[in-house]
């Protein structure tokens, strides 16, 4: 690879390890195109979906766009919904209550769709498992078209016209990661191929000039929905490889060139800064920013969290969310964006208050401690962050587990579930099925509701799982080193202008981390922001240069490193603008002091 490319061997080996090996298959990875999207006619039932929207659009039918009420289904709704309303007026959308309804596909909902005269539901992220539901909608002479990436709850499928969904078992699709919005893309994608009669996927050299010129128009008209699916696939934490990698790589180049009113106002409102976290803490009293390029991290810190806000919070609404995202007005864009800031807010309070709660319990409690998994229930935890508390417990403590609340509806106890990657938490909830009401999700992140007199039981049979599947070493995380590298030869320009280039980094293509050996300080290590640890590192052993350095959390290896102890790094490469002046930093994740041993 290193030979065929004219690339550094380094360069070559992070990508035999994310799949690539041959020299067709690096061209695509470094220059995406919306040429490598797969035909969507490849997906199961797309024609059957495609021609049930005609007839809706002939007939004049009532369409209602329905989608779950996080960033993946506002996200999906907003970009079928837009897309239809360009060419047919009699069409609405409707996002479920989550403290009322729940997720998925609800019998309010299609209730709603009943009495204002809806005729076809396009159902976006949910629906794969809503048998009753669909039965219910075919009942009051109601169609439903499913467009869903979550997984069947075994063999059996809703009698809707159309089930779209690359993980059922009979669908031949090449790519089964995409997002719910990706979905929700695809059916556009096929209706406008159908419309304009030419596909992406026809090879242009055998067009004619007309046909190659409507190819041309078609690619114009369906960039402009992909940085919705940018924020889906950052924000759904799906892999970005393959199809999810063009997608996304496209959609960056659009919401950093030309945003969506709602993308913008949300921006604005992020602070988005183009200084380093350390840099905004050594001078918290300058205010100014400056937009940076913004990557898929950004997505899912500062645009995600604020189109979730919405439908998190009590007096807020996923509608708002939508209505954002549809915005073409930016006045009426900055209000939503407003509104949907000040929900974020309350979120990150009521997170911050439950996650150290939650935390407190823990530490107090040596029996949980010492177990391998993590169930909490307290019936003040707002339902819209259990699922952000289960990450940051995760997190802290490296352990699969579920965070419950109370139900306001029917009091039954409803959990958001995370796990490790050593546990597939799915898999375990599919062994307690006799033990709760419902659950569905992936094999990392969950939703499970439970009967309060099945909670204990459920409990003890979740933790006996976990303790029979996992190891004491399964639960110390590890960090995965990509590389060792070099300081004096192989820190190069060109090194890390190849290095950009693996971006939208994310799942299956996570930001390179490499590891360095017989290193020191230059000697002006200091600790910033009470616990972060700056300092500039050279190599003890060969001649190189020194390079800035940032250890988040850090700072309790100060004194050692001030002290030209040596040590061993575990870091990212990045470029930190300060100054107008770029410069490569390392981004520690880890390092370990000469005297502490070979482990």
């Amino acid at each position: 690879m290193a030979e065929s490319l004219g690339v550094d061997e380094i360069i070559a080996t992070l990508l035999v390890e994310r799949g690539v090996t041959t020299f067709e298959e690096a061209r695509s990875f470094f220059r995406p195109s919306l040429d490598q999207l797969h035909d969507p006619f490849r997906m199961k039932d797309m024609d059957r979906a495609i021609a049930r929207i005609n007839d809706a659009v002939r007939r004049r039918e009532r369409i209602l766009v329905y989608g779950d009420y996080d960033v993946d289904g506002t996200s999906a709704v907003a970009l079928v919904y837009s897309y239809l309303r360009s060419f047919h007026r009699n069409i609405d959308f409707y996002i479920p209550d989550r403290d009322i309804e729940g997720s998925g596909i609800s019998f309010k909902g299609i209730d709603y769709a009943s009495e204002t005269g809806v005729k076809l539901v396009i159902a976006l992220d949910c629906g794969i498992n809503a048998m009753e539901q669909v039965d219910y909608a075919n009942s009051l002479g109601i169609d439903f078209i499913i467009g869903d990436h979550h997984l069947a709850d075994g063999d059996r499928l809703p009698n809707a016209v159309a089930v779209l969904d690359p993980k059922r078992a009979d669908c031949p699709y090449p790519y089964k990661e995409l997002s719910g919005c990706g979905i929700g893309f695809k059916i556009v994608e096929a209706h406008q191929e159908q419309r304009m009669g030419v596909r992406l996927c026809d090879n242009p050299d055998l067009l004619d000039e007309v046909h190659r010129e409507k190819r041309q128009d078609l690619k114009l008209r369906l960039l402009k929905y992909l940085d919705l699916v940018a924020v889906s696939i950052a924000s759904d934490i799906v892999p970005i490889m393959g199809e999810n990698r063009v997608l996304a790589s496209y959609g960056l180049k659009v919401i950093n060139t030309h945003p969506r009113p709602g993308i913008e106002a949300i921006l604005t409102y992020g602070h988005i800064d183009a200084r380093t976290e350390e840099e905004r803490m050594e001078h918290p009293e300058d205010k100014s920013y400056f937009r940076k390029e913004l990557g898929i991290a950004d997505l899912v810190f500062l645009v995600g969290p604020r189109i979730n806000a919405a439908g998190r919070i009590s007096g807020g609404s996923a509608f708002d969310s939508v209505r954002l995202l549809l915005s073409d007005n930016p006045v009426q864009a900055s209000m939503l964006a407003e509104e949907i800031n000040r929900y974020n807010n309350e979120r990150k309070d009521l997170d911050s208050a439950a996650t150290e709660d939650a935390k407190h319990r823990i530490a107090t409690n040596p029996e949980m401690m010492a177990k391998k998994s993590i169930i909490l229930f307290d019936e003040n935890w707002h339902k819209g962050v259990v699922g952000i508390v289960a990450s940051r417990l995760v997190e802290a403590y490296y352990r699969p587990t579920i965070i419950f609340t109370r139900s306001v509806v029917d009091g039954s106890l409803t959990g958001s579930a995370r796990s490790i990657k050593e546990f597939d938490i799915y898999a375990a909830l599919d062994q307690c099925r006799d033990l709760v009401m419902h659950f569905g999700g992936h094999k990392y992140a969950a939703g499970v509701s439970v009967s309060p007199e099945n909670f204990e039981a459920f409990k003890q049979r979740f933790e006996k799982i976990v303790e029979e599947q996992l190891a004491e070493g399964d639960l110390a995380q590890d960090i995965e080193v990509d590389a060792e590298i070099d300081f004096g030869t192989q820190i190069t320009p060109k090194f890390l202008r190849i290095l950009k280039q693996f971006s939208p980094f994310g799942p299956d293509n996570n930001v390179p981390v490499f590891v360095s050996h017989d290193l020191v300080d230059t000697g002006y290590a200091r600790v910033v922001g009470s616990k972060h640890l700056k300092f500039a590192a050279i190599s003890l052993t060969a001649r190189s240069r020194a390079y800035p350095a940032i250890g988040f959390h850090l700072g309790e290896y100060y004194r050692k490193v001030k002290s030209g102890t040596p040590f061993t790094l575990c870091y990212t490469l990045e470029e930190n603008y300060w100054n107008g002046r770029t410069d490569i930093q390392l981004n520690v994740k880890d390092m370990k002091l000469e005297e502490e041993g070979s482990n």
